[in-house]
């Protein structure tokens, strides 16, 4: 859930951004997942983001929907003096795929949303 409150907040701020979102996010499994997709997603996500080195791809299942996804810390840089990381982010929920990379960078202790692209096959 935090990761959609990120998402919403990151669009509000700049209605640039919310333009993206609306379309990066429209059809995609994000729409499909229920609370304990996303409680499990974004505890993966937030591994991928403290914890894994580069290259590395951490997966996640939700047993019960079968919905499911990998994250893989693509690089960590210093941007501005900040700790920051680019993440290949693919999910599938109820044959919806998505494959998208997210730039993040932390600030004040906590990741903030920089960039969301979709990735093309």
């Amino acid at each position: 859930m935090r990761l959609i409150v990120l998402i919403l907040a990151a669009a509000c701020a700049n209605p640039a951004l919310a333009q993206s979102w609306v379309g990066l996010l429209k059809n995609t499994p994000v729409e499909r997942f229920d609370k304990e997709d996303l409680r499990i997603f974004v505890a993966t996500s937030d591994k991928a983001l403290d914890e894994t080195p580069d290259g590395q791809t951490l997966s996640w299942e939700n047993p019960k929907t079968k919905h499911h996804g990998e994250i893989t810390v693509l690089k960590s840089y210093e941007s501005k003096g900040r700790p920051c990381k680019d993440l290949r982010v693919r999910n599938e929920a109820d044959g919806r795929k998505g494959d998208n990379k997210l730039s993040w960078c932390k600030a004040d202790g906590k990741w903030r949303l920089l960039s969301a692209s979709p990735l093309k096959k």
